[in-house]
């Protein structure tokens, strides 16, 4: 065999002998009896990383062509991991810092949330109390420069205006704005900071008696801004019963998520609990801490709602505390621990399952020909997320709440109330236009007299209206992004559109809260939830 035919064996069969010397590795490691911070899972340049990394330098110094062996360590290690499951992965030392920064409910930088408009940063706005607000910075500045190098109208990414705003706290940044129509660039040195990342995006009162909060996802500061939220609205407002909305909320940190649980629950109540491998269980329970008395819950479950947001509906759902409201959950009922590794990476493994009270673990099935990573889209095409009977349990063993009602583990937590999808907001080209509505109202309002718009949030959500005007001008904007114009789709979806538009006006004017505000004054599930919490929790049909 000439050396032109040995050449494509060895680099097809390379990544795979890797992965194989990587997996012996792994198998050592869980031989020994705790985690040492030296042996690497990574086995980078360690003694003890052995014949992987001899391998490596062997590819190193002698391969024919010019080979990043960081890159091929890495493909080796996703690799191995994609044999496992699909939540453990490995995190590279580039990606780790802005995870760990989400999951902490904190980064340090200027504080400012913006969108990309024809490739210039614009300002939706400063974090509130954040240094940007203190510096003067503004909702629609544009910033062209940082440090002196201009930025605007060069296309940059996302990720490397985050790297340039954001750095050590007490570090300083000079920013260049162009305000409103003004043609002389403004200066701006902010001090960076700690800014927190925010969980709760809204908290309100839907009618005299039930409250409404919206948790995006369990990060670490999550437990206490639901304190922080619940709060007023039980001892000002005089909530007694709570619409708790987890849709899209992949989950996140369980603890905090259990810290929630045990406000609505009596002392000493399960909650969940894990079991790995070696088969130990570790049981999570109420802490009896609970500081006010809430009456009824509601939680909203959607395709996306993950993890320890599935935890919570689980629990409720399992002692029938409340009622779960909305469409099957993801289907996530594994439980990660993170290590970090020598290279600055981390890897994230799942190490234990979790279940219900009622004793059933919601992960569906990933081993089976499963398209994973698209079940929603796979669920949308077979006709469950409009239609309740289409659903299909992965597990049909029968498990029972306290109250004796047939629940099914496997695949996610089943709705007690379904909640269709409005199938006719899925076409491409609502979708695509949707997409430009945050860049259009930017523009939009650059026109408009802000004070004009800027009446109290109830009066706007109550009486403001999005004329067909401006709907036109949104679909002539999105004409000029190349989005068609479609008259029979936008006939269907003129009305959703109207709301879209309001949702996002009224959070360029009053923040998350006003976008949920007008999204809920017209949402099904919303709706259904507060019609179905005044019959009290649920019970068995007998």
């Amino acid at each position: 065999m000439t050396d032109n035919e040995k050449r494509p064996k060895l680099q097809t069969r390379l990544p795979l002998l890797l992965a194989i010397t990587l997996a012996i590795g792994m198998l050592i490691g869980q031989k020994l009896p705790h985690y040492d911070r030296n042996f690497s899972l990574e086995l980078g340049t360690s003694a003890k990383s052995g014949t992987l990394d001899e391998i490596l330098r062997y590819v190193e110094a002698k391969y024919v062509d010019t080979i990043d062996t960081e890159d091929l360590r890495a493909k080796a290690i996703e690799h191995l991991l994609d044999g496992l499951d699909p939540h453990s992965v490995y995190i590279s030392p580039d990606e780790l810092k802005a995870v760990e920064d989400d999951m902490n409910g904190a980064f340090e930088g200027v504080g400012i949330e913006f969108i990309l408009l024809d490739d210039t940063i614009q300002v939706v706005a400063p974090v509130s109390g954040g240094p940007s607000e203190m510096a003067g910075i503004l909702p629609g500045d544009k910033i062209v420069s940082i440090n002196d190098t201009l930025i605007a109208g060069l296309k940059i990414e996302t990720g490397k205006i985050y790297n340039k705003l954001r750095g050590p706290k007490g570090s300083k940044v000079k920013i260049g704005i162009l305000r409103g129509h003004e043609t002389a660039q403004l200066y701006f040195e902010i001090l960076r900071d700690v800014i927190p990342v925010k969980s709760i995006e809204a908290a309100y009162m839907l009618d005299e008696k039930t409250g409404y909060i919206r948790i995006a996802q369990f990060n670490g500061n999550t437990y206490r801004e639901f304190m922080q939220n619940l709060t007023p609205l039980v001892e000002e407002k005089g909530m007694k019963s709570m619409v708790l909305d987890l849709r899209g909320n992949p989950g996140g940190y369980l603890e905090e998520a259990t810290e929630i649980l045990s406000q609505v629950f009596p002392d000493g109540k399960l909650l969940l609990y894990t079991q790995g491998r070696a088969g130990q269980r570790k049981d999570y329970k109420s802490n009896g801490r609970a500081r006010f008395d809430i009456q009824n819950v509601a939680v909203l479950i959607d395709e996306g709602s993950a993890s320890a947001s599935e935890i919570v509906a689980g629990a409720i759902q399992d002692w029938d505390r409340g009622w779960v409201v909305g469409r099957r959950s993801f289907g996530k009922g594994l439980v990660q621990e993170q290590y970090p590794l020598s290279n600055g990476g981390a890897l994230r493994l799942t190490v234990s399952r979790y279940f219900t009270p009622s004793g059933r673990c919601i992960q569906r099935d990933y081993k089976h020909g499963q398209d994973y990573k698209h079940e929603a889209e796979r669920r949308l095409q077979n006709g469950e997320l409009s239609n309740a009977n289409k659903i299909k349990q992965d597990d049909t063993t029968k498990y029972y709440t306290g109250q004796g009602r047939i629940v099914f583990g496997g695949g996610g937590i089943t709705p007690d109330v379904f909640v269709p999808i409005d199938t006719s907001y899925s076409s491409v080209y609502f979708t695509s236009v949707r997409q430009k509505i945050p860049q259009f109202i930017s523009r939009w309002m650059e026109s408009q007299n802000r004070m004009n718009l800027s009446a109290a949030l109830p009066e706007f959500a109550r009486s403001y209206t999005v004329t067909d005007e401006i709907l036109e001008a949104l679909v002539a904007y999105a004409e000029k992004q190349d989005i068609k114009r479609n008259p029979t789709e936008l006939a269907k979806c003129r009305t959703e559109l109207k709301l879209q538009l309001k949702a996002r006006l009224a959070k360029t004017l009053f923040g998350d809260e006003g976008l949920y505000k007008v999204l809920n004054d017209d949402d099904p599930a919303v709706e259904k939830a507060v019609q179905v919490l005044k019959s009290g929790p649920p019970v068995a049909k007998r």
